[in-house]
């Protein structure tokens, strides 16, 4: 499987995820092996903050850098801006 060709089905993968965790206020830990992954969220669709107590569905901007959502293990660093690591 090529580059992008992953990246695309790792985003419809993060996509997925992401929208389930949505609708929860706190989300529940997953039940598979997971990581969170900051800086890929989706506007309305991260799982939660970073430094702040806001959760679920509340970004308001793609890709800010204090959002995360739970991926499943070994996927966070496939997505193009994904870090393990939340902002400094």
């Amino acid at each position: 499987m090529d580059q992008t060709s992953s990246a695309v089905i790792t985003a419809a993968v993060l996509s997925l995820f992401s929208a389930s965790a949505s609708a929860q206020v706190h989300p529940e830990k997953p039940t598979y092996k997971y990581e969170k992954c900051y800086g890929v969220a989706r506007a309305g669709l991260n799982d939660c903050f970073f430094g702040s107590n806001s959760c679920a569905g509340t970004l308001a901007k793609d890709n800010d850098p204090r959002s995360w959502v739970y991926v499943p293990q070994g996927t966070c660093k496939k997505i193009t801006g994904g870090t393990l690591e939340p902002p400094k």
